[in-house]
């Protein structure tokens, strides 16, 4: 691993928080409740106590959400080597080969024990298992619930959770930072625990601490970084930048997957948007222009099957070429069965903005979808901090690569998720001792400054970037507005859960953009418009540590490399 050059601006290494008012010890803390976090959760209680800490709903995250489906190789014409090889084709040359094969040859058992929890996945007349085909696959080998895969499997997932006496759920709560023997940047800190905000404490003006022998971060994805994303409220990224901030490191966190088509409501839309599924053009839809000219022919090979950077890409040029925002896709061919039956929450979305897609092409453009790094960890989940793991979209295993395969990523919570928590049921730390550090923190980002940044973020730091771009946005986060008392730090009273998540915010679209800057090539989810081609001295990743003054520090490191 080679260093790279210290950042000038310092970050806060804690958050402001309210006075710890009541404290709490279990085995294990899982911070996050999508696939990944109940996953883990479901195979850590066999050796302790588990709590899960959600800071909404437990169904809010974005495993809910989730519309296409698992991708697994179970058909007798597929491999999983086939499998590995579209994965490592997506990820432009920058996956862990190790990581992938762990991912397709451990996927068909972990979707089995997904069945066994109850999942309800749909079935052919032989009452075989549908697949179906998405982008960038050569096989069909999408195992699907119609266009709610997702939901379903979260559904499952939550019946086993419930049904588990040594798994307690706390939701409502903010998990605002680590607790960690020692101080950041000291050899032997280890992770102890969490520090926690119930919406209750918030009234009371007060928070918790849960002390644990291992702490799981599984909080998700970082959509809200952008004005526009398929991404629920809560992806803020949280988990990274606490993990960040107790002295992980981050690792790829400039390759994002824009998904090509996205519902395009008008150019002042924001916030969560309506995913069109890869599936709908893997049942034959296909994009066009206002004109009606197809916007994949000769583009690609596999035309609007093409990996996901490709199509974002090429719909990009093709919008600036012909000075509009949107394009659209038309599925009006594929007739009202195939779409109410395969497709009927698209079509319901659809309706409720005002589109009918069995009778019109619907409005797309891409957005912002899914994180391909994060918290670098090795394949059991850990990271560059004892007691501390990382799964999910949170976690940078070198899976992805620089473009995530569609229908990877639930894939990735069930394998990696058994993984991480046989990995504590083996070797579980000790509880050790630690006093929490004051929770007075320094000053934050102030709640609104959210909107700007993000606005900010998908002008300059989306599907197409360059340096000044990238200067502009890294100027414009830097200055965001910090919310100061009259006393040199902020009161914890006067900090509100909007602050905490603006911060992150802030912290995380800084080591984005450096890391944007920093990679002077195109690849995969990063396409920088001034350095189009593909450079095979970039065949590395770029690691982010936060520094004891809260500064960032850039250094490089294998793809088979490990923290």
């Amino acid at each position: 691993m080679t260093n790279g050059q210290l950042s000038a601006r310092c970050y806060p290494t804690q958050l402001a928080a309210p006075p710890v008012a009541w404290q709490r010890e279990v085995d294990v803390v899982v911070i996050g409740s999508g696939v990944a976090g109940l996953t883990v959760a479901l195979t850590a209680a066999t050796v302790g106590r588990v709590l899960v800490i959600t800071k909404a709903k437990l169904n809010a995250g974005s495993t809910s959400w989730a519309q296409g489906g698992i991708a697994a190789a179970i058909d007798l014409s597929d491999t999983p080597e086939h499998h590995l090889n579209d994965t490592l084709t997506a990820g432009a040359g920058l996956c862990s080969e190790k990581a992938v094969r762990v991912l397709v040859e451990e996927g068909p058992h972990q979707l089995a024990r997904l069945i066994s929890f109850g999942a309800n996945l749909d079935t052919d007349a032989a009452g075989n298992l549908s697949l179906t085909l998405e982008g960038g696959h050569g096989r069909a080998r999408i195992v699907h619930a119609a266009d709610a895969t997702g939901a379903e499997v979260q559904r499952s997932l939550q019946a086993a959770v419930a049904a588990n006496d040594r798994i307690e759920v706390l939701e409502d709560t903010f998990a605002i930072d680590l607790l960690a023997s020692g101080r950041l940047g000291e050899p032997k800190r280890q992770v102890v625990g969490v520090l926690a905000a119930h919406s209750e404490d918030m009234r009371e003006g007060s928070c918790g601490a849960v002390r644990a022998r291992a702490v799981v971060v599984a909080s998700g994805g970082l959509g809200q970084l952008y004005a526009s994303t398929t991404n629920p409220s809560v992806a803020t990224g949280d988990g990274m930048a606490m993990a960040m901030r107790a002295g992980a490191a981050l690792a790829d966190i400039e390759f994002i997957q824009f998904h090509p088509t996205v519902l395009f409501k008008g150019p002042g839309a924001s916030g969560q948007q309506l995913l069109i599924s890869e599936a709908v053009r893997g049942e034959g839809a296909f994009l066009i222009d206002a004109h009606g000219a197809r916007v994949m022919a000769g583009r690609h090979p596999l035309e609007d099957l093409a990996p996901r950077d490709v199509v974002a890409k090429c719909m990009s040029i093709l919008m600036a070429e012909q000075g509009v925002d949107h394009l659209y896709l038309d599925a009006r061919h594929l007739g009202e069965e195939k779409l109410l039956s395969h497709f009927p929450n698209i079509v319901a979305g659809c309706r409720g903005a005002g589109i009918d897609p069995l009778r019109e092409p619907i409005p797309v453009a891409p957005g912002e979808h899914f994180a391909c790094g994060g918290v670098w960890t090795d394949r059991n989940g850990r990271t560059s901090l004892p007691g501390l793991f990382a799964v999910g979209e949170t976690a940078c295993t070198g899976v992805h690569g620089a473009n995530r395969l569609a229908s990877n990523s639930l894939l990735e919570g069930l394998v990696f998720g058994q993984r991480v928590g046989s990995q504590l049921v083996l070797n579980l730390p000790a509880l050790i001792d630690a006093i929490p550090e004051s929770t007075t923190g320094t000053d934050v980002v102030v709640g609104t400054e959210r909107v700007v940044m993000a606005a900010e973020m998908s002008r300059n730091a989306a599907v197409r970037r360059d340096a000044d771009g990238l200067t502009h946005a890294a100027t414009l986060i830097a200055e965001a507005k910090r919310l100061r008392s009259t006393h040199e730090s902020v009161r914890p009273g006067d900090v509100t859960h909007a602050d905490w998540e603006a911060t992150n915010v802030q912290l995380l679209s800084a080591v984005l953009i450096a890391a944007a800057q920093a990679r002077q090539e195109s690849r995969g989810g990063h396409w920088r418009s001034d350095f189009p081609d593909t450079d095979p001295e970039w065949a590395k990743r770029i690691v982010t540590t936060m520094q004891p003054d809260g500064s960032l520090v850039q250094s490089f490191a294998g793809l088979e490399d490990t923290p």
